[in-house]
């Protein structure tokens, strides 16, 4: 008779690819066969009670690494795909997407890589549409998209570099701190210059007198930061090597940013090591300022870390993360939730992070809602750039977590803002969103009929055909 244990065959079969492991290599170290571990990646064996503390123990990993989050998460999200308005005429039972979630995962994940590329067609139908006739660009491949893409599709986190970076964080710290690492190490001094020195630069490695050069012009935070991003460059070239071999960029630019991407992910690790940083984020309650204090990091610094906090068996909240200027550009996007939102064009002027350059340096909430009934909760923020004397220029820049709304309870922010309240009717672009009551809508939406205006004129922009 088979013992008793439970199904978990996707959940382990994650498991071991984030490991690295042959289905040979985890049979090897659990001491039993590699057969029997694909019939319980296969759901046709159970999981039993003394293999899972076998799994914890060999992996150091925590027994919620094999708990339900991952149905569940499986299971909101197809609730949210079958809600999209292609599918308005279809009824789904929610225990119909449970079972598909629980007993065909392969299935249920197919659908929704599916839907992916659905809405990732109508992002780029979008993007099509708001293109002049001259601009030739869809056949010039962006490296920048491309990086965002390889960093969205492992949802911000490379747990091989935080875990290198957080047993070089506990040598930095016994050599008395960055400057003190480099100095003991690289034999590398840090002095700091004046900016008509540094001429345009940031941050300088001068091997020749074995220093390197930081602008005076940056303040703790960024001094810090630059250092840990130089420290990555020394010590992980490897390992950010290796990791950008499984991407599909193309072309130096493109290697290049996605270089210059993991080296700012490797300095944000040592900065603020994963373990270390995931307990204060759930003792703060998400608390950004806060964080940032105890880790000597900047608002926008804290808030990108916390969208890495993906690693799995040790999730956090999966937050999106956006930089736009006043202007509406995109500087910056980062994406280890489900929050959508349109590549090119301006993004919805009715969100808060368009808003918040009114009131600078103020954190501003706001709970928004999808045309599909998707919820999720905003933080808000601007931060700026450059200055740091008189008359040096100086951006100002507005930052964005947003997490789905079931999430916001988790954060200290939300106390004061309880999910009873009206949300924000948003769309990802106005190209995407089929809202007719919208007065800041700018374009009509795709695929609407446009309504003649000789006998009624509408009190928005664009007056369009329910269907």
């Amino acid at each position: 008779m088979e013992k008793h244990g439970v199904y978990i065959g996707p959940r382990l079969r994650r498991l071991r690819r984030d490991l690295g492991l042959t289905q040979a290599n985890m049979a090897a170290d659990l001491e039993i066969s590699p057969s029997y571990i694909a019939l319980m990646e296969r759901n046709q064996r159970p999981v039993t009670a003394e293999l899972l503390l076998r799994l914890a123990k060999t992996y150091k990993i925590d027994l919620s690494a094999f708990s339900d989050e991952s149905g569940r998460d499986t299971i909101a999200r197809l609730q949210s795909i079958v809600k999209d308005p292609i599918l308005g005429d279809i009824d789904f039972d929610a225990l119909e997407i449970s079972d598909v979630a629980s007993s065909f995962p392969g299935f249920a994940e197919a659908l929704l890589r599916l839907h992916l590329a659905y809405k990732e067609g109508q992002f780029a139908l979008a993007d099509f549409n708001q293109r002049t006739p001259t601009d030739d660009s869809e056949s010039v491949v962006d490296p920048a998209a491309a990086v965002r893409n390889f960093l969205s599709a492992r949802r911000n986190c490379f747990p091989t570099l935080d875990s290198a970076a957080e047993k070089l964080a506990i040598k930095i710290a016994e050599a008395g701190g960055l400057s003190g690492f480099l100095k003991a190490q690289h034999s590398l001094r840090v002095r700091r210059m004046p900016p008509d020195v540094m001429t345009g630069s940031l941050r300088r490695l001068d091997w020749h007198r074995k220093e390197v050069l930081l602008s005076e012009t940056l303040d703790t935070a960024s001094q810090n930061f630059q250092l840990a991003q130089q420290i990555a460059y020394l010590e992980f070239d490897q390992e950010i090597r290796n990791t950008l071999a499984e991407a599909t960029l193309e072309g130096e630019n493109a290697l290049r940013l996605g270089h210059r991407a993991l080296s700012a992910y490797c300095a944000a690790a040592l900065l603020m090591p994963y373990a270390v940083f995931a307990r204060a984020v759930d003792a703060r309650a998400y608390d950004i300022e806060a964080l940032a204090r105890q880790f000597g990091t900047s608002f926008e610094q804290t808030a990108h870390r916390m969208t890495t906090l993906q690693k799995p068996g040790q999730e956090r909240i999966p937050f999106f993360f956006i930089r736009v200027d006043p202007a509406g550009n995109v500087s910056k996007r980062l994406n280890s939730g489900t929050f959508p939102f349109a590549r090119h064009g301006g993004g919805c002027p009715l969100w808060s992070v368009h808003q918040v350059f009114q009131t600078p340096r103020r954190v501003v909430t706001q709970w928004l809602e999808l045309p599909d009934g998707q919820r999720f909760f905003s933080i808000a923020r601007t931060v700026s750039s450059g200055g740091g004397g008189y008359g040096r220029p100086q951006i100002e820049r507005a930052v964005a977590l947003v997490c789905e709304a079931h999430h916001a309870e988790r954060l200290v922010y939300a106390r004061s803002h309880p999910s009873t309240e009206a949300p924000t009717p948003i769309g990802i672009s106005c190209r995407l969103c089929h809202r007719g009551e919208c007065p800041a809508r700018s374009d009509p939406p795709i695929g609407r009929q446009i309504l003649a205006d000789n006998f009624r004129r509408t009190d928005t922009p664009f007056g369009f055909s329910d269907a």
